[in-house]
């Protein structure tokens, strides 16, 4: 379990910086494809992963049980759902309105799909202060919008198992920072190094930019530190 500190923490990093801070914790890309935006409100979502996979439903007419189960099993609030998807089809929503019901319920934070959303404006209403939700706040990000429906098409296969979404692995308890500019898995296991990192870098891009606007000059900035 991540500590409500350490997520406090993270809420005021940019996605950027810990992008970069994977980088160079982990040696490998942790940011997620360009497709994956958010949809909602443009809210900032910061929590541990609690992944699901989808794929071909081989003929079957199915909900997302997967999905349902893991909402319903996750203790932990704050948490985000990550939602595979086979081929990453964004003609087809892997999320909407009654899914949001069940996880606004059962506190969790957002959701990430490898795929399309529909159900928007039901969602968008639901925020509201005198919406379904009571004024709580979910955001999710997408690779698309789809009015679609992957009943008959998709289903899921199973949840809590590292899973591919936006181009990389996320595996359950992964760290997952998401706002306007991206969105970045974190290795549970690098957690704290990597928010160390991100604390670093940020710090100094402070003092950077401050720099270039005192002196009129970004080659000062560039000069003293060295970050772009």
């Amino acid at each position: 379990m991540v500590s409500k500190d350490i997520i406090e923490r993270f809420k005021v990093i940019a996605s950027a910086s810990v992008s970069d801070a994977c980088e160079k914790v982990c040696g490998c890309r942790r940011f997620m494809d360009h497709e994956l935006v958010p949809r909602i409100a443009d809210q900032k979502i910061v929590g541990p992963a609690v992944t699901v996979q989808e794929g071909p439903a081989n003929g079957e007419n199915c909900g997302p049980t997967h999905a349902f189960e893991a909402m319903d099993a996750c203790e932990e609030a704050g948490s985000v759902m990550v939602i595979s998807m086979a081929n990453s089809d964004k003609d087809v929503a892997l999320w909407g309105g009654i899914m949001t019901a069940g996880a606004v319920a059962n506190e969790f934070a957002g959701a990430i799909l490898d795929g399309g959303l529909r159900d928007v404006e039901e969602i968008r209403k639901g925020q509201e202060a005198d919406g379904l939700y009571a004024g709580k706040k979910f955001e999710i990000f997408s690779r698309s919008i789809s009015a679609n429906t992957t009943l008959g098409k998709y289903k899921t296969y199973a949840n809590n198992v590292p899973v591919v979404c936006g181009g990389i692995v996320v595996s359950p308890g992964d760290l997952i920072v998401a706002d306007c500019s991206g969105v970045v898995a974190i290795p549970k296991d690098h957690i704290e190094e990597v928010l160390k990192v991100c604390e670093d870098i940020e710090a100094t891009e402070l003092l950077e930019a401050k720099l270039i606007i005192e002196q009129g000059s970004i080659k000062a900035g560039l000069d003293k530190f060295n970050r772009v």
